[in-house]
């Protein structure tokens, strides 16, 4: 297929494009390169997709409507999956405009995009920071996600409901998911993993949030990738089973769908960095601070959904998956 795929230089975006690649796509590459974080490792992801000549690099911000109006009129995607956003809980708390740029109005014009060229199905990041106040533990997607902590989690909420519009009034299929706690090889430098290795690895002290007590359910970049393409393979289909008297946030009587997607096992943070640790082979000094704004204290996925309609359930446990990343680390870096 041609698969257009928004946010390709970054993490879960070029391990995306890898394997659509591998399995004999052609993807249409949309990013920006935005000074976010290091801009020299989100070209070495580019220099990874840009080997294969069935890849399109486009230097796009989603947010110039005339750009990607033309980038979906000139290579006619059959599928789109968007996974470019302004990223970051704790950013959003420093710069709410940047979310409102490229989250809210980039995904507008994606899902126009996808109006206007009869796209056969979109699939799109959402966000477990979706589930905000919500305590009631496995989040499920059959939850109510009207209290988000923060406007990274506003905006992921907003485009879940930006997309079943879309499914409703102009029958584009779109599938949300929403991704727990994302780490592995090629991450992002501001996610926790990839910036406790560097302190630990520098004999810096590290900082462990609500003193290490609150849980994610941490889940491998593999694992998402692979949720990902089990969903875009199946178009988002009509709930004909949906009441309004009762309603299922999850489903519609539109081809609208939402999913979880991760490892449907909480770790403390405090075994996460003792693994880390192991893989490593030294203790790391720990100043510990409390639960930060915008944050959550636990993450745990119900994921029955996902098996049920993809056969696919997210597995790697963090010992092979902190492992994974270490080993690219000392290998990326040359430490």
């Amino acid at each position: 297929m041609r698969i257009l795929v928004t946010g390709t230089a970054g993490f879960i975006g070029a391990a995306l494009g890898m394997r659509l690649l591998e399995r004999g796509d052609e993807v249409i590459g949309i990013d920006c390169l935005d000074t976010y974080y290091d801009v020299g490792l989100k070209r070495a992801r580019l220099a990874r997709l840009a080997a294969s000549p069935a890849f399109t690099d486009l230097r796009i911000r989603l947010e110039d409507r005339q750009a990607v109006a033309e980038a979906f009129r000139a290579h006619r995607p059959e599928r789109v999956v968007n996974l470019a956003a302004q990223a970051g809980v704790r950013y959003s708390i420093e710069n709410p405009m940047a979310y409102v740029d490229s989250n809210l109005l980039g995904f507008a014009n994606i899902l126009e995009g996808c109006r206007q060229n009869g796209v056969a199905h979109l699939v799109y990041a959402s966000s477990s920071s979706v589930y905000g106040a919500n305590t009631n533990m496995p989040f499920s997607v059959h939850h109510n996600v009207d209290h988000p902590l923060s406007l990274y989690a506003a905006t992921k909420k907003a485009n879940e409901l930006m997309a079943h519009t879309y499914s409703h009034l102009y029958g584009v299929p779109t599938t949300g998911l929403r991704f727990f706690t994302v780490y592995g090889p090629w991450g992002r430098p501001d996610m926790a993993l990839f910036k406790f290795t560097k302190a630990i690895l520098e004999d810096r002290p590290i900082e462990v949030f609500n003193y290490g007590h609150h849980r994610r359910d941490f889940t491998y970049v593999d694992d998402i990738v692979e949720g990902v393409i089990r969903v875009l393979d199946r178009p988002a289909e009509p709930n004909d089973a949906w009441s309004g008297a009762d309603p299922d946030s999850a489903t519609s009587t539109a081809p609208y769908r939402l999913y979880n997607i991760g490892n449907h096992q909480p770790v403390e943070l405090m075994r996460y960095i003792e693994v880390l640790e192991q893989c490593l082979g030294k203790t790391a000094e720990k100043t510990l601070l409390p639960l930060q704004a915008g944050d959550v204290p636990d993450t745990y996925a119900d994921v029955e959904d996902l098996v049920r309609d993809t056969g696919y359930k997210p597995a790697t446990p963090i010992e092979v998956g902190v492992r994974n990343f270490v080993d690219w680390y000392r290998g990326y870096y040359r430490v």
